[in-house]
Order: C-alpha cells, then sequence, then structure tokens
C-alpha cells in the first residue's frame, strides 16, 4: 500500500510539473493590513505580513505566512473601569491558495494552518484616583487555522481571512474568563517574483 501511494504521489508530483506554467514557481509577498479582534473591550490594530510562496502549477501555490498582529484581544465579560493593553499576536503558518483564474485579475481561495505566538496580556484598572496595572495572562502558543479570499492583480494583492485560535483562559481569582484570540485580518501588499513568464 505504501509503494502504491508513493507512485501515485510521484506521478501527480511530476503531472503538475510537465504541464507548462504561465506564470513564475517562486514570489515573496509583504503586505500591511489592520486586524479586528472580538470580546468585550477589544480594540483593532495593525497587521504586517511576509509571505513566500511557490506555485505547485499556474492554479495552486503552497506558502509560509510570517503575521505579526497588534491588536487588543477581547475579554469574554463586559469590563468597567478597566482597560486591556494591545498585545501581540505572531504566526507562524502553512498555507495554500486556489487561483479561480489565469487572467490578470485572479481570485483565490485557501486556508492556512500553524502556531500562534499569544504575548502577555496586562490590564489597568482604574478607582478613587488610583491605576494599578497588572499581567492577568501569560504569554503562550497556541494551533491556529485560517480560511482566506482575495485576488491577485498585476504583482498587487488583497486577502481577507479569519484566524481561529483557541481562547486564552484566565485565572479563577481573577473572574475566570476568557481572553478572544480570533480575529479577523485584511491586508493589501505585493509581491515579487510571481508573475507571468
Amino acid at each position: 500500500m505504501k509503494k502504491v501511494l508513493v507512485v501515485l504521489s510521484l506521478v501527480l508530483v511530476i503531472a503538475l510539473n510537465v504541464n507548462a506554467q504561465d506564470y513564475k514557481k517562486f514570489k515573496v509577498g509583504v503586505g500591511l493590513g489592520y486586524g479586528a479582534a472580538s470580546g468585550s473591550g477589544s480594540k483593532g490594530g495593525l497587521i504586517f505580513t511576509i509571505e513566500p510562496a511557490y506555485r505547485l502549477s499556474d492554479n495552486f501555490s503552497l506558502g509560509l505566512r510570517m503575521e505579526s498582529a497588534l491588536l487588543t484581544r477581547g475579554y469574554s465579560e463586559s469590563i468597567s473601569g478597566g482597560s486591556f493593553d494591545v498585545a501581540a499576536i505572531g504566526s507562524y503558518t502553512l498555507n495554500g491558495q486556489y487561483y479561480l483564474s489565469k487572467s490578470g485579475f485572479r481570485p483565490f481561495v485557501g486556508a492556512g494552518l500553524g502556531i500562534y505566538s499569544l504575548a502577555a496580556v496586562s490590564a489597568t484598572a482604574s478607582g478613587g484616583g488610583v491605576s494599578v496595572t497588572a499581567d492577568v495572562a501569560a504569554a503562550e502558543s497556541k494551533i491556529g487555522f485560517y480560511p482566506r479570499v482575495g485576488f491577485d492583480a498585476g504583482h498587487f494583492t488583497m486577502s481577507l481571512d479569519y484566524n481561529l485560535v483557541s481562547a486564552t483562559k484566565v485565572d479563577a481569582q481573577l473572574g475566570g474568563g476568557e481572553f478572544k484570540n480570533n480575529y479577523l485580518g485584511v491586508r493589501l501588499g505585493f509581491f515579487l517574483g510571481g508573475g507571468k513568464k
């Protein structure tokens, strides 16, 4: 059975590479955008992305996404008299994109999976003329997933994805809620390489 799978995999790779491609195989994308978090007290922020990719065919590419999102993650409970600090979310993911067209305007659909590094969260509470800041959630890493849609036009690209990362639980002594780690990402960018041959 293993030999059959190896042979079929080899045939698939050869078939994809024998098929003449109109687009260059390698590209490196750079993007800047906006991330919108969910939950009480959340605030959107800046996203920066670097994304190298390899085209297996004109219609399918496999890539890596390295992203940093600076946003305030929301809390599951309503909060009053306090606020949460901006906490970065860094991600290192593997993704695939399927292009729906071979023309200059190329819409795509795709998905990615990888590691999300979540920074520690600090909260500031005010009352009676006194302000106190304390860490309420430690830094951690989690597995996450995202579906995405977008388009390439020439060497410019736009994408929209929804990053699904499990929530961070808060100690019961601090209320027992959780921080929402999911966020919507919208980015514009450009890429080097990957254009028409």
